[in-house]
């Protein structure tokens, strides 16, 4: 037994962490402020994205934002505020968001990508094949030459990365979705991709973790910590309950920020709320998940239906549905496949969740330098699900004082303080 470790935070980073630790030995508990049954791994698009080594914060991002902010049903959204923690958070996007910054992070957010892909391989067999994982690939379908341009670009520098990739026209994507007509100029497939059913991963992950002994505590929210020194020896509940350890994580999603002040470390982040809905309508006929780069939205099949998703809405937690902008997503359908127009779902069918954004567009990964047992993983953005169990593996690894297997220098949780 190597010790006992709370784990704050029941998602794909909380629950991939305390997969590793488990099986090398440490006696885990995990917390969560909900039930475990709705945070930002469930309804999020299920793919794995090596395709997305380009952080966030990159050029271009500002001014298209800054039109996106006056279209009501626009993809991307940030609520003017005088909040000091968005303003903060704003600055450091801007300074963040160049050429200089995309390419130095692209091989670093490439190779944990491709580490995770391997190990959700390794899951895939560990957990029975329950998830439904699958490597068609994705295809990044455009319809304007402007996003074309765009796109290949981007395509040519996958492939100097070493990524598969193929640049499709027209005629070339049709055949690799024969049964639905698109109405696009083309796409770029990348094959390094894959996707998944989030939900039954999730279910799987906990029941193996169950079935070891891993202890789930519920409803149980953070309200203050108890240190000893440059250490943390207790974390405190709402519900006035106190949980010691010899180690602690703080993976808690959109909450990162909250949490990670009461151990004295400045850890920016805003969430990024974004809708997602299940549909029969494409009947089996998709084969492939795609990414329709104007509209920003995703549509993946996953467990005999298809499941659609968009919008990033940067504002304060909050848990209105947008109407206007769940009918932007709905009306881009149409647009890409001309035989599909689907009503807007009911409020009570779509799926609301926080994605956890910094404002370098990367993860936060690493020990405390403030505390030396306290290690935070979050910050994950889009890229939660796909990059789960690299980060829980690399949890692992620093707790057991073993090399992770990418380097996460730059991942550094203290390097805004």
């Amino acid at each position: 037994m190597n010790g006992s470790v709370v784990i704050v935070g029941g998602g794909i980073v909380g629950l991939s962490s305390a997969y590793y630790l488990k099986k090398s030995g440490w006696d885990v508990s995990i917390l969560d402020k909900g039930d475990f049954s709705d945070n930002c791994s469930y309804g999020n698009a299920g793919m794995l994205v090596p395709s997305h080594f380009t952080p966030m914060a990159a050029p271009g991002m500002i001014s298209q934002g800054i039109k996106w902010m006056f279209n009501s049903r626009s993809p991307f959204y940030v609520k003017p505020s005088l909040n000091g923690s968005l303003i903060s958070w704003g600055l450091k996007f801007m300074k963040h968001a160049t050429d200089e910054h995309v390419n130095s992070s692209a091989p670093y957010l490439r190779d944990l990508h491709l580490y995770s892909s391997d190990l959700y391989d390794s899951l895939f067999q560990e957990l029975g094949q329950s998830f439904g994982l699958e490597h068609k690939g994705i295809l990044m379908m455009y319809k304007s030459e402007k996003t074309q341009e765009e796109e290949i670009h981007l395509a040519h520098k996958a492939q100097e990365l070493g990524l598969d990739v193929d640049i499709l026209d027209l005629k070339k994507l049709q055949a690799l979705e024969p049964d639905v007509k698109l109405d696009v100029l083309g796409a770029v497939h990348y094959k390094c991709d894959g996707h998944l059913y989030p939900p039954a991963l999730l279910s799987s992950l906990m029941k193996q973790l169950k079935d070891w002994g891993v202890k789930f505590y519920a409803n149980e929210e953070i309200v203050d910590l108890v240190k000893s020194g440059r250490k943390v020896s207790a974390v405190e509940t709402a519900s006035g309950k106190k949980f010691s350890a010899d180690q602690f994580v703080f993976a808690p999603g959109a909450w990162l920020q909250e949490i990670s002040k009461k151990a004295g470390i400045k850890v920016p982040l805003l969430p990024g709320k974004g809708y997602s809905f299940m549909t029969s309508a494409f009947e089996g006929k998709l084969q492939r998940p795609s990414l329709l780069l104007e509209a920003k939205v995703a549509v993946t099949p996953m467990n005999g239906q298809v499941r659609i998703g968009g919008t990033m809405e940067l504002a304060a937690v909050n848990h209105k549905i947008n109407r206007k902008r769940l009918e932007g997503i709905v009306r881009s359908i149409p647009q890409y496949y001309p035989e599909y127009t689907l009503p807007v779902p009911d409020e009570s069918t779509v799926w609301h969740g926080f994605r956890p954004c910094s404002p370098d567009g990367l993860p936060y990964l690493g020990k405390a330098k403030t505390q030396e047992n306290l290690i935070i993983a979050g910050g994950l953005g889009m890229m939660g699900l796909s990059l789960g169990p690299a980060v829980g593996k690399s949890v692992c690894d620093l707790l057991t004082g073993t090399k992770t297997a990418t380097d996460i220098r730059q991942y550094d949780p203290e390097r805004f303080n």
